[in-house]
């Protein structure tokens, strides 16, 4: 049976805080007055205002609760019923417009139980609304029912007083089982669920986080929800335990349970129609609209759910966007695509800057007895279309990977490759430096579209989105030997060794790519342990990929050679040289969150918070934004390390006639990569296949837009010719 309990009905409206967690001395709206910052000075209603009142069809249980401000009209009172004490601001004989809603200010139709309300609200046929602090010209219409309770945690995973610890909401990212869970909380930042989610081999550390997490909130029952100035609410259903910041649009909505929604200046919110949200934290600036479902969520800000997404268990990181897919267990890091239906994504670690295509199915399936299975894709991720994977699975940076069913674990550690099925031969196809040879439009124009479309006001993390950077670099000197010793290794079978060791391998391929055998191509190489299967897995196109990345490796340097030059108005080679740092090293990096971080500024950061020197979420995040303050510097002495690695060149001895051609270096393949972007694109406007749709070059420049019209591709014109013309300073300037 249902357990319905029968009670005075005295007491509606009462006792929100029961007697047990009253702190001594106090009642129980002593933190609704904690709470209440709208400055309004409230008095009791007069006899004339009550009798007026009564005659609009208005009851309250006490009329002496009723409290009102000097500015209060009751004639813009009808038809409400009140229970406890009520707080009403200035009601004024006007009209609130918002979009195509206009309304009469006032309250109409409701039945309100201990609320406070602004200045010139409108709050009509709310059914039951209870426990709620509301701005000034909020706006709610049509809602059946809008409550607080008195343990209410508006999305954070805490516990209030009296509770069981099993209450508690966690967020399970990465792994179905729950073992790298987390606690979730407003202002919870992509590196913090990160940290968290990884080092989980460090009771200490988590520990800590547990408790940097408890010290963020009070524990106390009693609080009240929130609605800020300016919020519109109309026909929505089930409104319950959720605070809600300024300017937000919410119309429509099924349910919203136990929710944080951000907003205001930094970001104003929207949801709409039939989303059902529970258990979740929005930050600034979200959008979430028809038929979204999430449970137990984040959104960072400036984030998107739409056209029935399904988001549970996950982290949905700033500037990202779902559309129609469903995504359980997941950390996504900034500037992530999932458009069209049937995209799954499960128990997977995305590092940013990804795009899922329909029908990708990225984490169905387990590959032992327990739902443990994970998935981890460096940023830059792109499986194609109806792509299938297997868990575990672990990806470099910037994989694309050809549509197909790829039936067993892949472990791809090579960058900016195109993974492919071979059906003909039963092999996997690798093909390095795909990007550069064939996709520099796409690779290019999606690191100036993410900054282009960061949104974020709070930048305490600096997230890189530039494709040569600190961990992509790492992982291409990575796979040097990778392919040295793929390449070293079929040429000495050809030569019939039998026995071939991995340095006499490594050895042989290197002397054959560093020369740039064109025998290389004649030559099926393979590698392993790529692939947790029997069939072969070949590298295609390994000599021009290895080239490839030696030079995009001393591109890297060059280019944060010359940034150090303009930064520091350097105007001679003795300058320059006092310039350089004293000590440079390439050491390892992690993608904490979007940001990257030397892992000894990861290992810092984990100590400072282990030994209680960090002792908040605010400071954890002041850490970052030092770090980001710092990133220049940093980035600078690992290209430096990585250019001398890859060059053999003592870079504190330049001269001016290295330097200079250093610069002609860089603008040769500056030159080179903005013809590879215009060329990548041109095909679409040479295809046969594209042509074909069209009667003629005229009807298609119509639909598709002429490719001289590109704005991305005439942008990258002009940045050559600026660098050109910064190339020639520079060797003039520098004496």
């Amino acid at each position: 049976m249902n357990n319905i309990k029968k009670s005075s009905i005295a007491n509606l409206g009462y006792d929100f805080i029961s007697g047990d967690y009253l702190p001594k001395g106090e009642d129980e709206y002593y933190l609704r007055e904690m709470q209440d910052r709208s400055g309004i000075d409230y008095r009791k209603l007069t006899a004339y205002e009550i009798e007026a009142l009564v005659r609009n069809r208005n009851t309250s249980d006490d009329w002496n609760m009723i409290l009102v401000s000097d500015a209060f009209n009751p004639e813009l009172v009808k038809n409400c019923k009140f229970y406890g004490l009520v707080r009403i601001g200035k009601l004024e004989p006007y009209c609130l417009t918002f979009s195509d809603l206009k309304v009469p200010v006032g309250l109409y139709n409701s039945t309100i139980i201990s609320c406070d309300f602004g200045d010139n609200v409108v709050i009509d046929n709310v059914n039951y609304m209870s426990h709620y602090i509301v701005g000034n010209e909020v706006i709610i219409t049509n809602v059946n029912e809008l409550v607080t309770t008195n343990h209410a945690k508006f999305g954070n995973g805490i516990v209030k007083e009296g509770e069981k610890e099993e209450v508690r909401i966690w967020l399970e990212l990465c792994n179905e089982n729950a073992g790298r869970k987390v606690i979730p909380f407003n202002g919870m930042l992509p590196g913090d669920a990160y940290l968290w989610s990884k080092f989980r081999d460090d009771d200490t550390l988590l520990e800590k986080f547990k408790q940097l997490t408890e010290k963020k909130f009070n524990h106390k029952r009693g609080y009240y929800g929130k609605i800020g100035d300016r919020t519109v609410i109309k026909n929505c259903s089930i409104i319950k335990d959720v605070w809600i910041g300024k300017d937000a649009y919410i119309k429509g909505a099924s349910k919203m349970k136990n929710l944080t929604i951000n907003s205001g200046e930094e970001g104003k919110t929207q949801i709409g129609e039939g989303c059902e949200l529970v258990n979740g934290i929005i930050d600034f600036g979200c959008k979430i609209f028809y038929g979204v479902k999430a449970v137990r969520f984040i959104m960072a800000s400036h984030s998107q759910l739409k056209y029935g997404a399904r988001l549970i268990n996950s982290y949905l990181g700033n500037n990202a966007t779902i559309s129609c897919c469903e995504v359980l267990n997941s950390l996504i890091f900034p500037a992530h695509e999932q458009h069209h239906n049937n995209s799954f994504l499960c128990a997977a670690l995305l590092m940013g800057q990804s795009n899922i295509a329909a029908g990708a199915t990225l984490g169905s399936n387990h590959n032992s007895r327990g739902a443990d299975g994970e998935a981890v894709m460096g940023r830059g991720f792109w499986p194609g279309l109806c792509v299938s994977i297997k868990h575990n699975s672990k990806f470099a940076s910037f994989t694309i990977l050809a549509k197909g069913d790829y039936p067993a674990e892949l472990k791809i550690p090579i960058p900016f490759s195109l993974v492919s099925i071979n059906e003909k031969d039963n092999a996997l196809n690798i093909m390095p430096a795909y990007w550069f040879m064939y996709n520099m439009y796409a690779l290019a124009r999606n690191s100036w579209k993410y900054i282009d479309r960061d949104k974020r006001t709070n930048k305490a993390q600096l997230i890189e989105y530039n494709y040569l950077a600190p961990d992509t670099i790492n992982e291409m000197f990575a796979s040097l030997p990778l392919i040295e010793e793929a390449v070293g290794k079929a040429f000495l079978q050809l030569q019939n060794e039998t026995v071939i060791s991995k340095e006499l391998a490594i050895k042989k391929g290197k002397v054959l790519l560093q020369t740039n055998d064109r025998a290389i191509d004649t030559v099926d190489v393979f590698i392993e342990g790529i692939e947790n299967s029997k069939r072969k897995v070949q590298l295609l196109k390994a000599r021009q990929a290895y080239n490839l990345f030696v030079k995009m490796i001393r591109l890297y340097g060059i280019q944060q050679l010359i940034e150090l030059i303009k930064t520091k108005n350097i105007s001679s080679i003795d300058t320059l040289q006092n310039a350089l740092p004293a000590r440079v090293s390439r050491e390892e990096w992690l993608n904490v969150g979007g940001q990257l971080l030397p892992v000894s500024s990861v290992n810092k950061l984990k100590q400072l918070i282990k030994t209680g020197k960090l002792s908040s979420w605010d400071a954890v995040h002041d850490y970052y934004t030092i770090e980001g303050n710092n990133y220049a510097e940093q980035k600078l002495k690992h290209a430096l390390a990585s250019f001398i690695e890859i060059s053999k060149v003592n870079i504190k001895k330049i001269d001016k006639a290295t330097l200079n051609s250093l610069l002609d270096e860089a603008l040769v393949m500056q030159q080179w990569i903005t013809e590879n972007i215009f060329t990548s694109r041109e095909k679409d406007y040479t295809n046969p296949f594209r042509k074909m749709l069209y009667n003629s070059d005229e009807e298609m420049n119509k639909v598709v837009g002429p490719l001289a019209d590109n704005s991305f591709i005439n942008q990258q014109k002009e940045e050559l010719k600026a660098f050109t013309k910064e190339i020639a300073v520079l060797k003039k300037k520098l004496k």
